[in-house]
């Protein structure tokens, strides 16, 4: 009789290590809290808008061909992706932006009109990105970290060393470029890895090369289409997804987890993977004793920003805006230090602006249009209604002085979400959005394990764990939890 694995949130780690464990002959059901799979990946629809919730950028996907391509499948299979030209709009002021065009061509174009000799410096910038990316996202993140020896071979130690690790990306990128708006164009990647770029190891250069080389993408019908075509692998797979099921605890018996109770009922196990939020699973559904981190670890982590959000429909079409747009029209130094060293409400945020209708007809009804604002703030605030509603005036001055024109009496469906919201919906430690800041402290082997130390047969997924935030990550950490399983008990 085939093992029983109880997979715990069916977010992108949690679907992920199901769909590979019921390949590899498991008996899968996953236990999702929420009434819909796809964990900050949600979707809701109102007033005929559709809004995805969470993750709205595509970037890396050959790590989506890699995902679909273990189970003989590929991501044309479930949706249709189209690249987008212009990649996304940098707007530093009224009457001034910068468009990224898609093509290295033109985009070596833009750079050399910003700084001369910038084009060939880019060749060359992309060049060593390159080998990090292929080192980085082909090798390095595919390890479990489980045992500093994984890292040990010679050539990985090479490798190592020439990805940068101990160099910062703001003083690597400026052996590349010296003009402040080049610098912010390539920095702003590093914003979604939770740290400042003179924290955040120089190795996620990588980054930069997955979006000019590779591109960025959008899933026609929304980022939930990836969620569904998951959810339609995972279910061809014969895993079983049951919504609406919030977990209240984890039995273990003698160091092995023999049953995971929910409010609705108990489901037998010989295997737990837990991806849902790291910390609440340790912390909350474990008794004390086997718990894998005590509160002085968790409080001592450092956390990627949280977000304030706004999904909003507009009854007219929204001028000058692209599919992405950057508001980079006050000081991110100033903005930054309000995230990670004195956290606190922002004074002056920079903030992006998501116009999917402007891809996609079927997200908004005819001639008018979807907006997703977020703005990224610090963990751990408190976010009563009156100081998301100061913020949502603050943003919407500075994108009605951008396009020229009134949006704000044309809002016809507004919802916010920030903290509250995201401890509410998915245990979120400290309403954080996108988990542990990628610092060189909390990498590969630093990072909380995948497996609990305590109890033999329970493994971590998703974004606290190995290897980091993020939608391809994430992916990558249900897979590889999965291969840890199957060596263990397959």
């Amino acid at each position: 009789m085939a093992k029983k694995v109880i997979v715990i949130g069916a977010g992108f780690a949690g679907l992920s290590a199901a769909t590979s464990l019921a390949d590899k002959g498991f008996d899968v059901t996953v236990l999702e809290k929420n009434d819909q799979a796809g964990g900050r990946a949600r979707v809701f629809r109102q007033n005929g808008f559709t809004f995805d919730m969470g993750p709205s950028w595509y970037w890396m996907p050959d790590v989506f061909e890699t995902y679909f391509g273990r189970f003989g499948k590929k991501p044309s299979d479930y949706y249709k992706l189209v690249r987008l030209d212009p990649s996304y709009n940098v707007i530093f002021g009224p009457g001034d932006a910068v468009s990224l065009p898609a093509g290295l061509d033109k985009l070596q174009a833009v750079f050399e009109a910003m700084e001369p000799g910038a084009s060939r410096r880019l060749l060359d910038f992309l060049k060593q990105a390159a080998y990090k990316y292929d080192v980085g996202i082909n090798q390095f993140v595919w390890k479990p970290s489980r045992r500093v020896t994984e890292f040990m071979s010679l050539k990985l130690l090479q490798d190592a060393m020439r990805l940068d690790v101990f160099q910062s990306f703001a003083s690597h990128i400026r052996k590349y470029f010296s003009n402040e708006r080049l610098l912010q164009l390539m920095e702003f990647p590093i914003l979604f890895l939770g740290a400042t770029p003179q924290n955040t190891p120089a190795l996620y250069s990588l980054m930069n090369y997955a979006e000019i080389s590779m591109g960025t993408w959008y899933p026609m019908g929304g980022m939930h289409e990836i969620v569904k075509a998951m959810v339609k692998l995972a279910e061809e797979k014969g895993v079983k997804i049951v919504l609406n099921h919030p977990v209240k605890q984890i039995g273990v018996t003698n160091g092995i987890a023999n049953k995971v109770e929910t409010y609705q009922g108990t489901f037998e196990a010989d295997v737990v993977v837990a991806g849902a939020d790291y910390q609440h699973v340790d912390s909350k559904l474990l008794a004390p004793e086997y718990r894998n981190y005590d509160d002085r670890y968790w409080n001592s982590r450092v956390l990627a920003p949280s977000s304030l959000l706004f999904y909003l429909g507009v009854r007219k079409r929204v001028p000058r805006l692209q599919h992405h747009n950057l508001f980079f029209d006050e000081d991110f130094g100033q903005h930054a230090i309000e995230i990670y060293e004195k956290p606190q409400w922002p004074t002056k945020p920079l903030f992006y602006v998501s116009a999917p209708s402007k891809t996609d007809p079927t997200v908004a009804p005819a001639g008018m249009e979807n907006l997703f604002i977020l703005i990224p703030v610090a963990p751990d605030l408190n976010d009563p209604e009156e100081t998301r509603e100061h913020y949502y005036n603050l943003v919407m001055d500075r994108l009605e002085a951008y396009v020229g024109e009134n949006v704000r009496n044309h809002v016809i469906f507004k919802r916010s979400y920030a903290h509250s919201n995201f401890i509410a919906d998915y245990h979120a430690f400290r309403g954080n959005a996108y988990g542990l800041a990628n610092t060189l402290r909390q990498t590969a082997i630093l990072k909380p394990g995948l497996k609990n130390k305590r109890v033999n047969n329970l493994f971590y997924t998703g974004q606290l764990t190995v290897p980091g935030p993020g939608v391809p990550p994430s992916l990558i950490s249900g897979l590889v939890v999965a291969d840890e399983v199957k060596k263990e008990f397959g």
